[in-house]
């Protein structure tokens, strides 16, 4: 069976070139299929990131469902490829924290057991049921656009975070419940980014281009 490898020149994963093929051996079908989970795994987070995690995906979809390791990583983090024929399974990268935290949400534990602030991808964004009930599997599902979270207790009116679901800015999802968490919506790298030497300032809080 041929391997994969991440290809950074084409954002993708091909086969790798150091596995023995046949002439005109085509990927199997299950070949296919796992170089298409990695690929929506390494697109769930910031690929410096994504490009070195462990891929895994869940055993199945329920409570008790476990994580099945698709490729072994060197870094802490765990990215999932999602499946977007169900609700609520959708391409993440965790860190442990994080991962702690997603996994008692799945199971329906009471509140969530991280001992510290953890953070999770979603920059290929989501659907789920609800943003104010964690344990709401039944409601229409509610298209969620590209963020991330970072999951600590917030409070909206506490913190001044609205707690409505939105496009832009950030918000507290599952407010004044033990899930609340904070939603930053889109990703990491929006906005022009300052460079003292190719930018200008400006009292707008805006960067130019230097002429």
């Amino acid at each position: 069976m041929a391997s994969f490898v991440y290809n950074s020149a084409f954002q993708c994963c091909v086969p790798n070139p150091l596995t023995p093929r046949g002439e005109g051996e085509v990927p199997t079908p299950e070949e296919e299929s796992l170089a298409c989970k990695i690929n929506r795994a390494l697109a769930s987070g910031p690929i410096s990131i994504t490009k070195n995690a462990t891929i895994a995906d869940w055993s199945h979809w329920g409570p008790d469902r476990t994580i099945v390791t698709l490729r072994e990583g060197t870094n802490h983090w765990t990215a999932f490829p999602g499946n977007e024929n169900t609700v609520g399974n959708v391409p993440m990268c965790a860190d442990p924290m994080g991962l702690q935290w997603i996994r008692d949400a799945y199971a329906g534990k009471p509140a969530p057991t991280n001992t510290a602030p953890g953070l999770i991808y979603m920059l290929c964004g989501a659907n789920q049921h609800t943003t104010t009930t964690p344990s709401d599997r039944t409601s229409p599902a509610i298209p969620i656009g590209p963020h991330y979270m970072v999951l600590w207790p917030f409070d909206a009116e506490r913190d001044g975070f609205p707690d409505t679901i939105r496009d832009q800015g950030a918000w507290v999802m599952f407010d004044k419940t033990p899930y609340a968490h904070l939603h930053v919506c889109g990703t990491p790298w929006a906005g022009k980014e300052y460079d003292r030497e190719k930018t200008k300032a400006n009292w707008e809080l805006r960067y130019e281009d230097r002429a």
